[in-house]
Formats: structure tokens, sequence, C-alpha cells
């Protein structure tokens, strides 16, 4: 019902707009994602994974037009508390960050958080936790 009335009063791009937080930057793809592992660490994050997706789906027979980097990236102590506390967060883990082309620019994007974390205010070691890692990856993402 109250996924029905937020469709009907927000329309869909403007509530990926509120789901997304993301940086417009003149410089190239390339130069940003070589930075990407250097500022994981600089940043305390455990970079897990790399996507190099544009070579992923042009492998499977599906070419794209525009360069995309998908990261996935973690800081363990507060995933852990997370899951321990909250495990149906487990599908927003670990933390996505892409770097994507659009109209002559890059983007680097993550999930906006905040409208999350608003659901694990009853613990608030967690929940002040779990925000310092959200603005620490929003800094990373400003390093870029």
């Amino acid at each position: 019902m109250l996924q029905k009335i937020m469709q009907a009063i927000i329309p869909s791009k403007k509530m990926i707009e509120m789901f997304t937080y993301k940086i417009v930057s003149n410089q190239s793809i390339e130069q940003i994602a070589e930075k990407v592992p250097t500022a994981c660490e600089q940043s305390k994050f455990a970079l897990l994974h790399t996507y190099v997706y544009h070579e992923i789906v042009e492998s499977k027979g599906f070419p794209i037009k525009r360069k995309v980097y998908i990261y996935e990236i973690c800081q363990a102590k507060t995933a852990a508390t997370m899951l321990t506390d909250f495990p149906h967060f487990a599908i927003f883990m670990p933390c996505k960050l892409a770097i994507y082309e659009e109209n002559g620019s890059t983007v680097i994007s993550t999930m906006n958080m905040e409208i999350m974390l608003k659901a694990v205010t009853s613990n608030q070691e967690l929940y002040h936790e779990a925000t310092t890692l959200f603005n620490t990856l929003k800094d990373l993402m400003k390093s870029l």
C-alpha cells in the first residue's frame, strides 16, 4: 500500500535520485578508476571486487557505448555489527561504488544510505558507526 502511494506521489526518476548520492567530474573515467584502490586503502575500505561492467556485458553479446566500473567495498567491523543486529541489511551489502560515463562527464555514485540508516537508530552506536562509514565513503568519492 505504502509503495503504491509513494509511486503515485514521487516519479520513478526522482525516487532514484533520492536513493543515489553522486558526484560529477570532468576527469576521465580512466583517471578516476586508477585512483580507486589507493583511495579505498586510505579510507580503510577493503576493495572486495572490481567489475569492468562494459567488458562483462560486451562478452555476453551486449556491448554498450559507455564505460562502467562497479566496485564492491567494505569496512568489516561495521558490516559485522550491522549483520549481527540487522541481518535484513545484507541485501545492501557490500557497499557499491559505481563510476560511469554520462554526457561527456564521469559520474561517481553510490547508494544514499542516509534514508536507510534511519532504520538502525535503535542501536545508537551502530547508527553512529554506519553514518561515519557513509561520510567516509562520500569523502572517498570527493577525493577521486
